[in-house]
């Protein structure tokens, strides 16, 4: 004769899981303590961000609030002004014009970096004899410091003695030198390019990284459906790079915004003006006209503009991500 088993209680399924997840006897955790542990790991990056971002800011928008001079450093007293240091921008011709030329170098420098950038990638996405070699020395302008990049420009604008004017005379097609750098109509040019040169190799490596991860099977259905290259290019890989190009775009604008070191090296800022950028006439203000209180308001503003874009980049950057796992 068969017996059968009494029915277990139903909250006993519940039961058997948490002695199974949880032994007789095992401490369990504690929320305050895991908050604790946890803390703990985060803190080092909080006091990081503190110390050499907060602050630094912080008491750059409290500079542009007061009236700060030499005086001011000595006595550590500064009179409170408010936003009059703002208005007073609105009304700065020099103000307007470094913002202008900044958009102005900002957009040239861009559309160079990225065209570019985009047609080596494309370039080196078709493999050829030393490929990789190239590729590898073509990185070289993005390692080398901005000081470095800027002194040997520095010497190929040169009006005397510079490469580039004696290439030019070698090939006839430049009777004179140009005043590359002490030119007003030349020496934003000479800025650009130079900061092409330093950029593109950034746009070529990230360009080149997203057309390796593109699935071919799209390409070859494009191309038995009688697509040519420009159709290819122009239907399949561009759509598939749009996140990645809203992320070199955003990255490239900010990094582009804050230029200071290649335009100080090159021109100072001139002549005349020429190439002043906000970053340049944040320096300026401060360091040579000694107007501390202007010159934080004018870095204050091009900190806004570089987090807009840092915005836009986290924005991009979060679409694609929800899209590589999509």
């Amino acid at each position: 004769m068969k017996h059968s088993r009494p029915p277990l209680p139903a909250s006993s399924g519940s039961s058997l899981a948490s002695l199974a997840v949880a032994p007789p006897g095992a401490p369990r955790p504690r929320p305050r303590r895991l908050w604790l542990v946890q803390l703990t790991f985060v803190l080092p990056a909080l006091a990081y961000l503190a110390a050499l971002c907060l602050f630094p800011l912080y008491y750059n928008v409290r500079m542009s609030l007061e009236h700060v001079t030499v005086g001011s450093f000595l006595t550590g007293v500064a009179p409170f002004v408010g936003l009059q240091n703002y208005r007073d921008l609105l009304g700065d011709a020099l103000f307007f014009r470094a913002l202008e030329q900044m958009a102005l170098f900002t957009v040239l420098s861009i559309v160079g970096q990225m065209g570019i950038g985009m047609s080596l990638a494309l370039l080196f996405w078709r493999s050829f004899p030393l490929s990789t070699a190239m590729r590898a020395l073509l990185l070289v302008p993005w390692l080398l410091p901005l000081i470095v990049s800027a002194t040997v420009f520095q010497w190929i604008f040169d009006f005397d003695s510079g490469v580039l004017n004696y290439a030019l005379r070698g090939l006839h097609l430049i009777g004179e030198p140009v005043p590359w750098l002490t030119s007003s109509g030349y020496a934003l040019a000479a800025v650009v390019i130079t900061n092409i040169w330093v950029g593109v190799p950034f746009s070529m490596a990230v360009f080149y990284s997203g057309l390796q991860s593109l699935p071919k099977e799209l390409y070859e259905a494009a191309e038995l459906d009688g697509a040519n290259a420009l159709q290819r290019f122009w239907f399949v890989t561009l759509p598939l790079l749009r996140p990645l190009t809203a992320i070199v775009f955003s990255l490239s604008v900010i990094y582009t915004v804050k230029v200071f070191d290649l335009i100080f090296v090159l021109t100072h800022g001139g002549p005349a003006d020429s190439t002043q950028t906000l970053a340049t006439y944040s320096y300026q203000l401060s360091f040579r006209n000694l107007d501390f209180g202007h010159g934080a308001a004018v870095g204050n503003v091009l900190v806004l503009v570089s987090l807009c874009f840092a915005v836009l980049y986290l924005r991009s950057f979060r679409r694609t991500m929800a899209a590589g796992e999509g």
